[in-house]
């Protein structure tokens, strides 16, 4: 696309033809939580169920043959998507190191539940932190538990950016993995993985990446940031739900056992045992997500015509637009790091007054949606961190996606008023 207009990309989007409570143009700022579906998208899974839709690999008829090349092709495009080794569409192969799952949460419990436990024993180190979602905490808990392990939690600074200083104090060559979000769901803070990734590797340790916020929004390369895992979902990236990605180093995943037993990733079985399919299909066992991977590579197509650099661009535009006009709002407080160190997510709380409690986050979001915007509010699955910083009843969160106007910011901020006045008034 020569030139991004948020007017002309937002025809693509059918449900923004509606409205809510009435009269009230919907206003979606809960991208962070799952982004809506460009009509590209839609038609693509709409035709696969039309007109071709059957289970895929082992069908030697038409319909099944063209299903099992789209969804071959999809595979192909998320690993050119994020660079990952030896992938061109043209290729034969060229998608051995991407796995499909059901999400992000899946994809980071089948390396904690492999890889994890054939790795990691008693008086091993495990190194996460305190922003990160439940996904990429309680699997590497439980984790520890199960083998003995030890998990070290890398702390925060005042703004909400990594501590890189406590990070090297805790790292060792008995760390064993480290795993670690690209983009914090709360705070926003884009975390630098490429120094993260070199500093784990030089002791020796695996590198995940929970790039669940970061791939959606930014350009991420794989083979760059020289991370071992790298996990993340289609629902996030205007793509269906019900499928997410792993890539993994191809050596690593031909190393790992099976993650789940049965049809489709096993080549022979006996009635002494079975010997596993080749990679990727080795970790997909049962009928796969057809349509919902068909969807993702849609979902792909869309937004590499617009170009994930472009995206990036006007993310931060609308960010920097955001905390501004936030900023005018009596009694915010948005948190995390500034503009230039953050995606398209602002969090915040609201207070009456300097002394009286914040307005609770669930009455923002009930005041806001009867004016039609959609935020999300409450702990957003990062307790330890809301614990943190001192938030246990929770936040708001408005966040932001190519889709995203300055009209609806100015929404935004004009019902934040309204919550004020409303509030102060009782």
């Amino acid at each position: 696309m020569d030139r991004f207009d948020v007017n002309e990309i937002r025809k693509d989007f059918p449900i923004f033809n509606q409205k809510v409570h009435g009269d009230k143009p919907l206003v979606f700022l809960d991208s962070t939580a799952s982004s809506q579906k460009p009509r590209q998208v839609l038609e693509a899974m709409n035709r696969c169920y039309q007109e071709y839709y059957a289970n895929i690999h082992r069908g030697v008829y038409e319909i099944s043959q063209r299903g099992t090349k789209e969804y071959g092709l999809a595979k192909k495009k998320v690993a050119a998507f994020i660079h990952a080794r030896g992938t061109k569409l043209s290729d034969e192969d060229g998608h051995e190191e991407i796995i499909f799952t059901r999400n992000t949460t899946e994809s980071i419990n089948l390396v904690a539940k492999t890889w994890g436990r054939q790795n990691i024993r008693k008086g091993d180190e495990i190194i996460t932190s305190v922003m990160e979602h439940h996904s990429n905490m309680v699997p590497w808990q439980e984790l520890a538990k199960e083998n003995g392990a030890t998990i070290h939690y890398i702390d925060i600074d005042e703004q909400g950016i990594l501590r890189l200083d406590e990070f090297q104090k805790h790292l060792s060559r008995k760390t064993k993995i480290v795993a670690i979000t690209h983009m914090s769901n709360v705070l926003g803070t884009i975390n630098p993985v490429k120094e993260i990734g070199k500093m784990a590797h030089s002791v020796g340790a695996m590198y995940l990446v929970d790039g669940a916020q970061s791939v959606p929004h930014i350009p991420v390369d794989v083979q760059d940031i020289d991370c071992d895992f790298l996990a993340f979902s289609a629902h996030k990236m205007l793509g269906p739900s019900g499928i997410g990605v792993l890539y993994g180093k191809k050596e690593l995943l031909e190393e790992m056992p099976p993650f789940l037993h049965g049809g489709d990733m096993i080549s022979q079985v006996t009635l002494e045992g079975a010997k596993w399919n080749k990679l990727p299909w080795k970790f997909e066992a049962g009928t796969p997500a057809i349509v919902e991977g068909i969807g993702l590579g849609a979902a792909i197509d869309y937004l590499q015509d617009i170009g994930m650099a472009n995206i990036e661009r006007y993310e931060q535009e609308i960010i920097q637009y955001a905390l501004e006009a936030l900023s005018e709002v009596k009694g915010i407080k948005v948190y995390g790091p500034p503009p230039q160190f953050k995606g398209g997510i602002a969090t915040f709380t609201l207070s009456m007054d300097a002394d009286v409690s914040s307005i609770h986050p669930e009455d923002i979001g009930y005041s806001l949606d009867s004016e039609g915007i959609c935020i999300r509010t409450g702990l957003h699955c990062a307790h330890p961190l809301h614990d943190r910083l001192g938030l246990r009843q929770g936040t708001a969160r408005a966040s932001f996606y190519l889709y995203t106007t300055r009209d609806e910011v100015d929404k935004l901020v004009a019902a934040l008023h309204m919550v004020n006045n409303r509030f102060h008034n009782t």
